[in-house]
């Protein structure tokens, strides 16, 4: 018989309680930003809700007493959709009550925009809000993508969703249990393991990608919030994006060299790694990620070269070049990863490509999404990787229909049926956009703006909104039936439809 472990008084914990006090602690650093800039209502607002918080933590904690939960895996999944909708009730609290010219309904759409890492700018206008609230912001997104990080290792990959059932030997929502290990133990230590490994990781990057902006002179809220920003792929930005930044291009490069972590999870961290390349240098995510980022650039890079070459002024129109092709790049980047930063360059490239609003390759961009187990949303690079393979062996059947075929090392970290699971996935994704968009259509909202809506919340790219289309869309001006769908749409995009239908499991309601 296999040894009994023993659970502390940690492993009991409920993930949702532990979410809860967590934010409620994080609610101290823009009350002590506030009490500095002598702001004393909004410091107050966050004193006093953050000190609520933990005291209905406490008085919850103590009424479970040693009740043990009740479910394993599932139940932490549970909990994180509970987080992506019942948290941001309480995170809009001292929201509202700082601001006290919007309604509460907005502030709660605003927190759930920010803790699923989409950053859909409800307030159109940055100078609204004051400092300590565009740190709240920032700060709640960074704590949505920390949370993403841990729930890819401690959630997802047990139950093959997110991306892993592309790769996983085991059913999709079916938790793998260690031998001799309750599925309960075994799901609240890998847990708390994946959470004492990954937090410092995350708080390291981004305290050096802080410290990296801050010495390319940017101020100290505005570099904090884009490295949070960054390294929660959220786009959250105090000024209204990095092309209003200080730091100027040396900047951008910064953030862009950090944007590498959101498409592949190999960039930070092995740990769901189950099997074929354990070599970044070898990971098809990060090679078809680098290979987007470098190839559509080129391609609107060349688009008018020959217009260009023309020009007389050859040092001019060199400087002009490489202006724009740094300048899609880093927006091709950005968005890649549903980021939704924008270069101060984009619109030299914008120029020299001759297309006015290519809102189109940055809603294809953000639809494709970044690396699996990542704070990005979208497809996923894996899944495209799959369905690629999974189209060059049916070419090749097509040409050659009785040959017989030796699976390639490109195909090692694809598990048999893989594809199949991807394309489904793929499909669910697309009847999902459809379906919200039809939903936003019939609302009144028009068939442009609904399609943009769709996309950018489904794949948590928020600022989609602002760019993807000629006009601005105005988030302030939708009817709040409209608001709700796209709240709901940025919880099944971060959660995926996978995990939701993994949800209805019979398992999980029987209380096993």
């Amino acid at each position: 018989m296999a040894p009994r472990h023993r659970t502390s008084r940690t492993e009991r914990l409920t993930p949702l309680l532990a979410i809860w006090a967590v934010f409620a602690l994080a609610m101290y650093i823009p009350a002590i930003h506030a009490l500095v800039l002598d702001d004393y209502r909004t410091s107050r607002a966050f004193f006093y809700t953050g000190t609520m918080g933990l005291v209905l933590v406490a008085l919850l904690e103590l009424a479970r007493g040693s009740r043990q939960p009740r479910h394993g895996t599932l139940g932490q999944l549970l909990a994180l959709l509970a987080t992506f909708t019942l948290i941001p009730v309480f995170l809009a609290v001292p929201v509202h009550d700082a601001l006290r010219t919007t309604s509460f309904f907005n502030a709660y759409f605003d927190m759930v925009s920010a803790i699923t890492t989409t950053g859909a700018d409800i307030y159109d206008d940055p100078g609204r809000l004051p400092p300590s609230l565009h740190l709240w912001r920032a700060e709640v997104a960074w704590l949505g993508g920390l949370l993403m990080w841990i729930a890819a290792s401690a959630i997802l990959a047990p139950l093959s969703l997110g991306g892993f059932e592309v790769t996983a030997r085991g059913q999709p929502g079916h938790s793998v249990v260690l031998p001799g290990v309750s599925e309960r133990a075994d799901a609240r230590r890998r847990l708390l393991s994946v959470t004492l490994t990954l937090v410092p990781v995350y708080g390291g990057l981004t305290l050096v990608l802080w410290i990296l902006q801050v010495t390319l002179g940017e101020s100290a809220l505005v570099g904090l919030s884009h490295a949070m920003s960054v390294m929660a792929t959220s786009g959250i930005s105090p000024i209204g994006g990095t092309e209003m930044a200080s730091a100027g291009i040396a900047g951008e490069f910064v953030l862009f060299l950090f944007m590498f972590f959101a498409l592949s999870r190999m960039t930070f961290s092995g740990d769901t790694s189950t099997r074929g390349y354990a070599r970044l240098d070898r990971d098809p995510e990060f090679r078809i990620g680098v290979l987007i980022v470098l190839g559509v650039p080129l391609l609107l890079f060349l688009r008018h070269w020959l217009g260009a070459f023309e020009v007389t002024d050859t040092a001019e129109i060199t400087i002009q070049a490489l202006r724009a092709f740094w300048g899609s790049m880093f927006t091709v980047m950005s968005y890649l990863t549903t980021t939704g930063f924008v270069s101060a360059d984009w619109a030299t490239a914008q120029h020299w490509s001759g297309l006015g609003t290519p809102g189109l390759i940055l809603l294809g961009l953000a639809v494709m999404g970044g690396g699996v187990a990542t704070t990005a949303g979208g497809v996923k690079l894996l899944r495209v990787y799959a369905l690629y393979l999974n189209g060059l062996r049916e070419m090749d059947q097509l040409i050659h229909p009785s040959a017989v075929r030796v699976e390639s090392d490109r195909a090692q970290r694809i598990q048999r049926g893989g594809a199949f699971i991807a394309w489904i996935s793929f499909m669910m994704f697309a009847l999902s956009i459809a379906l919200i968009t039809v939903v936003l259509t019939a609302m009144g909202t028009g068939f442009e703006d609904a399609l943009v809506l769709s996309i950018a919340s489904l794949s948590t790219t928020g600022p989609l909104i602002e760019t993807a289309s000629e006009a601005t869309i105005r988030l302030t001006e939708l009817e709040a039936p409209a608001k709700t769908v796209l709240m709901a749409a940025m919880v099944i995009g971060r959660l995926e439809i996978l995990a939701i239908v993994a949800l209805l499991t019979p398992d999980l309601w029987r209380g096993r």
